[in-house]
């Protein structure tokens, strides 16, 4: 299945390279120059993944990410000059799935988008439930069951197994989940989350097993 991505970026060059790319792997490349025209594209189509540049005119990246990301888990990475690691961990905050600092290798790109979009498509999103790992979570509710038994979380955990369950399929660095559910501006160490998930996985019984510890790289959730 041709994946329909959308590049959001001001260099007329660069989208160029980034559309061409994707046309010679037989997807589809929908292009935007700046963020008021991407929110437009992205509100009448559906696009499997979002390339985000960040110093655009006008709205910028970082806008753009936050107002998709309140009503669509979409894979976003953010292609950017922007290379501080402060600009990087807002990114992560603001709900992107990767970063991508300029230059870059494009055969690296293409398979960091295609791995976020098979992992997004192994998650279940069904209304207001989602469903990864024989798990389902009630976002507006906060319930968590494993299977039909309702789980009883704090709000870390709660916010650490929905991270995990949103990216079913794809390795999360521990970084990377501090970002996500402690915030960018955490100074807790790495081992916070090891504690976390120890706990959850606790509390998840004969599910446990669904969440992978991936050695010198982080944690996965997937079926088992």
């Amino acid at each position: 299945m041709n994946f329909k991505v959308l590049i959001v970026e001001d260099d007329p060059k660069l989208q160029e390279v980034l559309s061409d790319y994707f046309l010679s792997r037989n997807d589809i490349p929908v292009t935007a120059s700046n963020g008021a025209q991407a929110l437009e594209l992205i509100e009448e189509n559906d696009f499997d993944a979002v390339l985000l540049d960040i110093m655009m005119p006008g709205l910028d990246g970082f806008s753009v990410c936050s107002r998709l990301r309140k009503k669509s888990d979409v894979p976003i990475v953010f292609v950017t000059a922007l290379s501080d690691e402060d600009d990087k961990l807002f990114g992560y905050e603001l709900g992107a799935d990767d970063y991508v600092t300029k230059p870059f290798s494009l055969s690296v790109l293409y398979a960091k988008i295609a791995a976020l979009i098979k992992r997004s498509r192994g998650s279940i999103l069904i209304g207001d439930r989602l469903e990864a790992g024989g798990l389902s979570a009630e976002i507006s509710t906060r319930k968590v069951f494993a299977g039909t038994k309702e789980l009883s979380l704090t709000p870390k955990e709660y916010e650490l197994l929905l991270c995990l369950m949103r990216n079913k399929n794809l390795v999360m660095s521990r970084e990377q989940l501090l970002v996500k559910c402690w915030g960018y501006d955490y100074e807790g160490e790495s081992r916070a989350v090891d504690t976390h998930v120890r706990r959850l996985r606790d509390k998840l019984g004969e599910h446990a097993d669904c969440i992978k510890t991936v050695i010198k790289a982080g944690y996965r959730l997937e079926d088992i």
